[in-house]
């Protein structure tokens, strides 16, 4: 079980030190590094978070008025039957007029959301199957998505789900956000939120259907390449 003690980043640096392969995750305009320094400078403004971030996420009148309570870089979730557990970029409370909103941030940047379910499954086990069945379960899916759909858009849709469970927040979400062009993987997330009811568009945020016991909404931000003057300005 993942040890719940956090501290507050000291600059990029906390963020390199906590990738698995620091030598070759941590370079400019890829997602590792990108995400790093869009968060810390979000981190600089009046509430917590990016502009184009809280632009997004207001196109939705629940996220109305969000602010940032608190952030955690490599966040990891435990995802019942199976391992290993769910990394995502960063996980967000958030407050709103609403209530706490247990957000994931997946930063890409080209990178692709790796293999489908189909290819994940190819050496299947019970606890692929159960795990398969736990993810299902969690996003209302009455039947298993096709293979073609990626296996990482689950299980990072659902730590948001689990999260917001464990704090009681009142909403979940997930967001892409892209520093490159990539419609490779936008068509893959489009795909993704179809199956959830809703399919959603680059610049968009929708809530989806699929989920009953609290609103999930899903979203895709796209993003600019860190300019130097950001980098620098957030390189402790």
């Amino acid at each position: 079980m993942e040890r719940l003690i956090y501290a507050p980043t000291a600059g990029l640096s906390t963020w390199k030190n906590g990738l698995e392969d620091p030598d070759t995750q941590w370079v400019r305009a890829k997602s590792a590094f990108e995400t790093a320094v869009f968060w810390e400078c979000g981190s600089m403004e009046p509430r917590g978070l990016h502009p184009n971030l809280i632009a997004l996420l207001e196109q939705e009148q629940a996220l109305e008025g969000c602010d940032l309570i608190a952030s955690f870089p490599g966040h990891r979730v435990h995802v019942p039957e199976g391992v290993p557990p769910s990394q995502s970029d960063v996980w967000v409370i958030l407050r709103t007029y609403v209530g706490l909103v247990s957000l994931v941030i997946e930063g890409k940047a080209g990178e692709g959301f790796a293999e489908t379910v189909g290819e994940w499954r190819k050496e299947a086990t019970g606890d692929k199957e159960q795990r398969l069945a736990f993810l299902c379960d969690k996003l209302g899916l009455t039947k298993q998505p096709s293979d073609e759909i990626r296996y990482q858009l689950l299980h990072r849709t659902v730590s948001a789900l689990l999260e917001a469970e464990r704090v009681d927040a009142a909403i979940a979400a997930m967001v892409i956000v892209s520093f490159t062009d990539d419609p490779r993987s936008r068509d893959d997330f489009g795909a993704f939120t179809s199956v959830l009811g809703g399919p959603v568009l680059s610049g968009q945020i929708r809530r989806m259907p699929s989920v009953r016991n609290r609103p999930l909404f899903l979203g895709w931000l796209d993003a600019k390449l860190a300019t130097d003057a950001e980098i620098a300005a957030v390189a402790v």
